[in-house]
């Protein structure tokens, strides 16, 4: 399939997991790829990947989480190729805390980096999305739909993005935006490999976010964001769309 040929997509996180797997997989249908990261290493090594096949992208250095930051990628982009079609935020980072021991600070950077940073970037696209009836698609997460054992900040900041998206949704389907959210569950990702567990997590509760088909590499997840950002998703929009092997089947 070409679904993307023409058309520019911009990706964040797109230096590991689910993000650099959504821009591989956009750029295999032809898209042009601006991907995003923090960590340049990482997204230069990503885009180089990209055009090492035959393919267009252009990495950039970004904090989500800084409104001025997020200003300038999507300048960049806009500068680069003229244009918007897609934006896939997956930016994100996960802890787990005892709630009752959770930091301040330690809950604001996931706030600031999952949720308002999700909202920085929709909010600079939106103008270039309008005009070419683009789409947006934001990471959830199983934990926006039932609850996750010390991970009150994460829930919060996925519930938030889910409840934000669908607002735009509504705001913007009359301008022919669409905005939807992906729900993974149960992926292996970068995210998890190096986690830390407070000493009062009952593990018992972890089959609660396990599949039912055992973990997933990020392609399937990014052949669902595909989907959703082309326009075989074109009646689709303030969905959130698990996937999750029947975690919460």
């Amino acid at each position: 399939m070409q679904r993307f040929v023409g058309k520019v997509v911009l990706v964040t996180g797109a230096g590991s997991g689910i993000g650099k797997a959504s821009a591989l997989r956009l750029a295999a249908e032809g898209g042009s790829i601006f991907c995003v990261d923090v960590n340049r290493e990482a997204v230069e090594s990503a885009a180089a990947e990209i055009t090492a096949e035959g393919g267009v992208a252009t990495p950039w250095v970004c904090d989500v989480g800084d409104e001025v930051s997020v200003q300038e990628a999507v300048g960049g982009c806009i500068e680069g190729y003229g244009s918007l079609y897609g934006v896939v935020n997956m930016a994100g980072i996960l802890r787990f805390d005892d709630t009752e021991e959770l930091q301040t600070d330690h809950w604001q950077k996931v706030i600031d980096i999952n949720l308002t940073g999700t909202m920085f970037l929709c909010r600079a696209a939106l103008p270039y999305l309008v005009e070419t009836k683009g789409s947006i698609v934001n990471a959830a997460s199983t934990a926006a739909l039932s609850g996750l054992p010390c991970g009150l900040a994460y829930s919060a900041s996925k519930g938030g993005v889910l409840a934000m998206t669908r607002s735009i949704a509504v705001e913007y389907a009359k301008r022919g935006v669409r905005a939807n959210c992906i729900c993974p569950g149960d992926i292996n990702t970068g995210m998890t490999d190096k986690l830390a567990f407070p000493k009062t997590m009952d593990f018992e509760l972890m089959p609660r976010i396990m599949s039912l088909t055992g973990a997933k590499s990020p392609d399937v997840v990014a052949g669902v964001i595909a989907m959703l950002v082309s326009e075989d998703g074109v009646h689709i929009t303030g969905e959130d769309i698990r996937v999750d092997g029947g975690t919460l089947s």
